[in-house]
């Protein structure tokens, strides 16, 4: 009964260990608990305080279930599902996503090498940090791809003004998440193992190390400011219970056109994603009319269109794409379509079963992979429409040939939950990692202006509607991160596991049958 117990407490410790990690991110912003979230993991994983696949699960659940619970919104306020279908749902993809930190917690208790000898006990301890580190980056980097990935709630997302900010533009995202997990697990090995005091001060050294590199980064600068432009970011606030509704088409072009209006003759108008319902050919009049009023103002403009597609088969396909007119020209497909909301797996046995599966614009094909930026002028932009800007690649390679970054959205599908403050964020480290400006448009928030160095220059409240004047410079130069991306990271991290599953085999084929 006691050892029930114990695994019992254990795994509900590391369920709040798991729910805690959400709070170091966006709207919330307490890094510190980062250390608690990912030291006291590690530690529980480290006492075995439960099994190691059921420690994972539990942290995940916490995780997840606190981290995307904006989810439920999407699910039942615009997906008409009822509250338990909604919640069983999210349960569901919750359980989904935790199957990673299960397998991140079994496979740390895979390759974990113990050594005989109590003197090597110190240095597999700090062995033991880099292990659980490097497996925690393997796995952020299989959320970008496995089953079109959900690369969301990376721990280095809630750095953007600490030290470690300055590790973005080195190795993205990623490298910062690598620094607080290699803090908070030496942490643990300076502070609550019993080894020799030598160990605990390089286990304090270690921890220290991302910290310090991070002041030293602060007055590396990778780009300069090469122009200033001018911009009008444009928020409708369109209610989405009904914006797909035919009768709502011309009041949405109306409220858009009245708030554009005073601000012809900028550098830059910016509209959000699928800021008008009608598809772009049936669009074309007021496109023709917008386009003309640039170029006779001088000005850029930029909106989401929906737009259908003939396919080779003869068939017809649903796009979510954005077009440059006035002094601006170029067209962008969505590359990255979300699950669910614009197209939806195993499409012939769920479509129609409940409303959540058949929500306007479920129906769209993929752009093309390559796609050159936006011109804007003598400007050259690249896009990101929604979800995508949380692809760090996928960004890092379309701003390689930009001058700024663009992207549009819709959150309103998530109502006043955290989700559009995570994407926000997710946002700021893109523009960070890149050294580029980033200007967003949402349709009902949160419209921003992104500086080169992440952060918010100027943003409009959620869930009015507006118009966000700001200036934003043309920048020069490339990050290490623009050049190189974090192939080089994720292939160290690869490397190490691999040396430590040859070094757990060998341990193994020693000890007697």
């Amino acid at each position: 009964m006691p050892k029930v117990l114990g695994e019992v407490c254990g795994l509900l410790a590391a369920l709040a260990c798991g729910a805690l990690l959400p709070l170091t991110l966006a709207p919330y912003d307490w890094w510190p608990l980062g250390l608690v979230s990912i030291g006291g993991w590690f530690w529980l994983l480290n006492r075995r305080a439960a099994p190691a696949w059921a420690l994972g699960l539990a942290y995940g659940l916490g995780k997840f279930g606190v981290g995307v619970s904006w989810v439920y919104v999407s699910i039942h306020d615009y997906g008409n599902a009822s509250p338990p279908l909604a919640t069983l749902l999210v349960l569901i993809f919750v359980a989904g996503l935790s199957l990673f930190t299960l397998a991140h917690a079994q496979l740390y208790a895979w390759l974990r090498i113990e050594p005989a000898k109590a003197q090597s006990r110190g240095l597999a301890a700090l062995g033991d940090a880099w292990l659980f580190a490097a497996i925690w980056v393997a796995f952020e980097w299989a959320l970008t791809w496995f089953l079109t990935g959900f690369p969301w709630l990376y721990p280095g997302y809630g750095h953007l003004h600490t030290p470690l900010a300055n590790l973005l533009p080195i190795g993205g995202v990623s490298l910062a998440s690598l620094g607080i997990v290699v803090t908070a697990c030496c942490l643990v090995c300076a502070l609550f193992g019993r080894h020799p005091p030598a160990i605990r001060a390089a286990s304090a050294a270690i921890a220290a190390t991302p910290w310090l590199i991070g002041l030293l980064l602060s007055t590396a600068q990778w780009v300069e400011p090469q122009a200033t432009r001018f911009a009008a970011l444009v928020q409708g606030n369109v209610d989405q219970a009904v914006k797909w509704n035919r009768d709502s088409r011309m009041p949405i072009i109306n409220r858009y056109q009245d708030l554009t209006e005073p601000h012809w003759g900028r550098d830059l108008i910016l509209w959000p994603e699928a800021a008008i319902t009608l598809f772009e050919h049936e669009a074309a009049p007021w496109l023709q009319r917008w386009g003309e009023r640039g170029q006779a103002s001088g000005t850029s403009m930029v909106l989401g269109v929906p737009s259908v597609e003939a396919a080779a088969d003869g068939s017809h396909q649903f796009q979510n794409a954005a077009i440059a007119i006035g002094q601006g020209d170029g067209r962008y497909v969505k590359r990255r379509l979300v699950p669910f909301g614009d197209y939806v797996p195993l499409e012939s046995t769920l479509r129609g079963l409940i409303a959540f599966f058949d929500l306007p614009m479920s129906r769209a094909a993929p752009g093309p992979w390559r796609q050159p930026p936006l011109a804007l002028g003598e400007d050259r932009a690249a896009m990101a429409i929604c979800y995508e800007i949380a692809y760090a690649n996928l960004t890092r390679n379309a701003a390689n040939q930009a001058d700024l970054i663009l992207t549009i959205t819709n959150d309103t599908w998530f109502g006043r939950s955290i989700g559009p403050l995570q994407h926000l964020q997710i946002a700021q480290a893109r523009a960070l990692e890149n050294g580029r400006w980033l200007l967003r448009a949402a349709n009902n928030g949160v419209t921003a202006v992104i500086d080169h160095r992440g952060q918010v220059r100027e943003r409009l409240p959620q869930f009015e509607p507006g118009v966000l004047l700001g200036d934003f410079q043309i920048m020069a130069g490339r990050t290490p991160y623009s050049r190189f991306g974090d192939g080089w990271l994720v292939a160290a991290c690869l490397g190490s596991l691999l040396a430590f599953a040859w070094g757990a085999r060998r341990k193994r084929g020693r000890e007697p049958s």
